[in-house]
């Protein structure tokens, strides 16, 4: 594996989504929904939600009560920031930005912060090319 994007999402675990979305039929559901079938433990981040794929939605990436190791992000990039100090500030080992989201912006905070960075990519492509499943 010689892409960060493999590599990161190789090494984590538990993945908090900001913004996950309860339409099945959006990106911001199907992809988390990807993951969690795939053996990831997903932690839902939407303030207007409860329960999501099955798990408790907690409103913001600071409520969460245990160690997170990638944040993916499914909101527009103007937020991206505040969710990069967010992720710093919880520990995450990496802030990943789905696909048709960029920030230089984040991308500074995060590696200021000591976060692996990936903007741009769709999580579930890149786990699914490379074959990646938790046991």
């Amino acid at each position: 594996m010689d892409d960060l994007a493999e590599r990161v999402l190789a090494a984590a675990d538990t993945i908090a989504v900001v913004g996950l979305s309860r339409d099945p039929a959006k990106a911001a559901h199907a992809v988390p929904a990807q993951l969690q079938a795939a053996g990831f433990r997903i932690i839902p981040v939407n303030p207007s939600a409860r329960t999501l794929l099955g798990e408790r939605v907690y409103a913001t990436l600071a409520d969460i009560p245990e160690q997170v190791d990638l944040v993916e992000v499914f909101r527009p990039a103007a937020e991206a920031p505040g969710i990069a100090r967010q992720a710093v500030a919880i520990g995450a080992k990496t802030l990943w930005l789905q696909e048709g989201i960029v920030s230089a912006q984040a991308r500074r905070i995060a590696g200021e912060g000591g976060l692996a960075y990936v903007e741009d990519r769709c999580a579930a492509v890149v786990r699914a090319l490379a074959r990646i499943t938790k046991p």
